[in-house]
């Protein structure tokens, strides 16, 4: 692999010392992106968007299940589903919530807009966002 990116681009790609940075918190973003000397007032835009979080709810009605994964993915996230969810054959599910720190605080706005059941789980969802951020 090394030797095709070498003879495409000439050089090898550890000239340029890539580094996995891993974000566990939005301090660890916070604190990378203060390290690379951005500006300041950029941290607190920037940071949220470096930190992703699998978070799974248990117990979603079906009909719940579809509204949050439509607000996530208009935020640019992902909720994965049971594969019959559209079929309503039963009556509550688990799903994986995937996105940015930034996302979830979008999607957690777009939940409270709607009946009292996904505002609930809006609730949920802000008060882990809260813990594990």
């Amino acid at each position: 692999m090394v030797h095709i990116i070498e003879t495409v681009f000439g050089e090898f790609v550890t000239k340029h010392n890539i580094e996995f940075k891993e974000m566990q918190s939005l301090e660890d973003a916070q604190n990378a992106i203060k390290e690379i000397g951005s500006d300041p007032n950029s941290i607190p835009i920037m940071s949220p968007k470096m930190v992703h979080r699998v978070i799974r709810i248990n117990n979603v009605v079906l009909q719940d299940a579809i509204i949050i994964k439509q607000d996530m993915l208009s935020v640019g996230g992902e909720v994965a589903v049971p594969k019959k969810t559209f079929e309503l054959h039963q009556e509550k599910a688990s799903i994986l919530v995937s996105g940015t720190v930034h996302q979830y605080r979008l999607l957690i706005s777009k939940l409270k807009r709607h009946y009292s059941r996904i505002q609930k789980i809006a609730i949920e969802l802000e008060t882990i966002m809260d813990k594990i951020t």
